[in-house]
């Protein structure tokens, strides 16, 4: 294979820009109050992460290549392009688990100021104590199994589940890093949440693209070059929304070299949308994918750059933990108006349904109906979501553990209830685009998602989840961190879809249960949420005891009274929106039943019986084997 002389320089700028930023940067430890762990070691480290985020960010990139911008896979199985995409991604693969691995011991010197060699003869004491290095051994994991994966990926579906996993696995330093410290820090944590993937996808479908175009034999690539302006349009459109969030809070508005580094991250990003702008098909490739490494090497500097946000006003206690202070009590019309952004789950409830709302659309210029029941549904679930995240209830819910259940109870149990008699699955498959349409059908029916949505699998994780978080230390070590508050969040709001689905869903599950099994399934689970809030009610033990003192909220003097309190919340509220799933899947069990005596009545009426014709071929089969 050829290398391809426009990755190489786009490496090499990354690298000595982001190493670049580190001399200059000098001692940037001192203004932390930390020691400097040696210009050597902070050299190291800084080249070291670009070479795993570039090599994490080609793995991504090449896997969303090999998805969704090369054409159409035939069958069940990769078609040449989209596996030589695929072969990109699993030779960049090992080289993204070294590099993490080599970045746990140096970040922890980065992180606590000594030697790396004092670093490694206390290595596992250093790791337990700090975050960053975490986060590097979970991405030395994630990419191990990719690396795995990918090696044996000859499937559209299986590509796709490796392009999630990895997207995931670029996402630990990230979280754990500048932007998870101070105030506002769970805005900008957000954002980068959204930030990471769209800016991954761009430059890893672009050197994937490069080495498509350099392929002999590769076909339509008119085709799989307007698939990939069209991806990552969008791409560039999120990297530039979600990008100015963080920008802003740890800049503060202030100018200084992070300011300034910030401003080249900008300018480069700048120049490829005029560029694209001005010369359309006749821009060159490889000045975009040498412009795209500069910034990634602009990112990894601000990394080890100090912000201006942390060198101004200390923040307090509330907003180091939330990223905002709870000073004054819940009220009615406070937790109804005092808002608090969640650019996570209650931004992507808005954008679903904005989507929904244009399917709707798209059926009715075509002249189709759509159950108006199904929308208010959808629009009622969506609303669910946004208010237990990002209105009052889900900025006071971090404070106290009552309104955390109210929260917890919204996204996993009102929420879903809504969502899944919205039938968006079945929108979708009306409205999308033949193309699309087959990609929603093939991952609905993959075997990741059979086993998602396995009924015992769904109903154990539905259930179990409860006594895992809450009854172990789980919930107290999560609570302190937005970034596994969020992801306590979303795992609420998708066990619960996924169950209530398969219970009460408009839209065909990979496997089909008859009526009496649902109802069946959902008995089975009802009395676990009742006994799970009977015990919170009458337990002694403070949950997450330590997190809640160190918040210290004066209008909450009982922790043990307000878990109680939640407790009654978890049991009142557990009850209502299951009596609601009963009455949904009596409905729709008695809607099924008229169907099916209308058409046995139907073809009773056209003189054909198909229960008697089945009954007269097994006579007639009996009678010829006596023959």
């Amino acid at each position: 294979m050829r290398v391809d002389r426009a990755v190489v320089v786009s490496a090499c700028a990354g690298a000595v820009l982001s190493a670049a930023v580190v001399l200059a940067a000098g001692d940037v430890y001192a203004l932390l109050g930390d020691s400097d762990p040696g210009r050597s070691a902070a050299l190291l480290f800084g080249v070291l992460r670009f070479v795993a985020d570039a090599a994490g960010v080609v793995v991504v990139g090449a896997l969303a290549f090999a998805a969704f911008v090369v054409p159409a896979r035939r069958g069940a199985v990769l078609t040449a392009d989209a596996f030589g995409a695929t072969r990109i991604a699993a030779a960049a693969a090992p080289v993204w688990v070294l590099a993490a691995l080599g970045s746990v011991p140096l970040s922890a010197a980065d992180a606590t100021g000594q030697s790396p060699g004092v670093v490694w003869r206390n290595l596992a004491a250093l790791v337990a104590a700090t975050e960053e290095p975490k986060a590097w051994l979970g991405v030395a994991a994630v990419a191990a199994v990719v690396a795995v994966g990918v090696r044996m990926t000859l499937t559209w579906s299986t590509t796709v589940l490796w392009f999630g996993v990895a997207l995931v696995g670029l996402l630990p330093p990230v979280v754990v890093g500048h932007v998870s410290v101070g105030a506002w820090h769970d805005l900008a944590t957000d954002a980068m949440v959204w930030h990471i993937p769209a800016a991954s996808v761009w430059v890893g479908a672009l050197v994937a693209l490069r080495s498509h175009l350099r392929r002999r034999g590769s076909a339509d690539r008119g085709q799989v070059v307007r698939r990939y302006h069209r991806l990552t349009a969008v791409c560039l459109v999120v990297l530039v929304l979600s990008g100015a969030v963080p920008g802003l809070v740890l800049s503060r508005g202030q100018f200084s070299g992070y300011a300034a580094l910030l401003l080249v991250k900008v300018a480069v990003c700048a120049l490829v949308v005029v560029g694209r702008r001005l010369l359309g098909s006749r821009w060159p490739l490889p000045v975009e994918l040498v412009a795209l490494g500069v910034a990634l090497g602009a990112s990894i500097g601000l990394g080890h750059l100090v912000p201006p946000a942390f060198t101004g006003r200390s923040a307090s206690v509330h907003e180091t933990i939330l990223g905002y202070g709870l000073t004054a009590p819940p009220t009615a019309a406070g937790l109804l108006s005092g808002a608090r952004p969640d650019l996570l789950l209650g931004l992507g409830a808005v954008l679903l349904a904005a989507a929904y709302l244009a399917g709707v659309r798209v059926l009715r210029r075509r002249g189709h109906r759509w159950a108006p029941g199904r929308t208010a549904a959808w629009l009622a679930g969506c609303a669910v979501v946004v208010v237990a995240t990002s209105s009052g209830v889900g900025r006071y819910a971090p404070g106290t553990f009552s309104l955390h259940m109210v929260a917890h109870m919204s996204l996993n149990m009102f929420g879903p209830v809504l969502l899944v008699l919205g039938g968006p699955i079945t929108l979708a498959l009306r409205t999308l685009p033949p193309g699309l349409r087959a990609w929603l059908v093939a991952l609905t029916h993959s075997r990741a998602s059979r086993l998602v949505a396995h009924p015992a699998v769904a109903s154990v994780v539905f259930v179990a989840s409860y006594y895992l978080l809450y009854f172990s230390d789980l919930f107290g070590a999560a609570m302190p961190y937005h970034w596994a508050h969020q992801v306590m969040n979303l795992h609420f709001l998708l066990s619960g879809c996924v169950f209530f689905w398969l219970v009460i869903g408009v839209d065909r599950p990979p496997r089909p249960l008859p009526h009496l099994a649902r109802l069946g399934m959902l008995f089975a689970v009802m009395p676990f949420h009742a006994f799970f809030g009977v015990i919170l009610m009458n337990s002694s033990t403070v949950i997450a005891e330590t997190y809640y003192r160190y918040l210290s909220l004066p209008w909450v003097p009982d922790l043990l009274a307000d878990q109680r309190l939640g407790g009654a919340v978890a049991w009142a509220a557990g009850e209502i929106p299951m009596l609601v799933v009963v009455i949904a899947l009596l409905r729709q069990w008695a809607a099924a039943d008229r169907r099916e005596a209308t058409r046995t009545d139907r073809h009773l009426d056209a003189g054909r019986d198909d229960r008697l014709d089945a009954y007269n071929a097994m006579l007639a089969d009996l009678a010829g084997r006596r023959h």
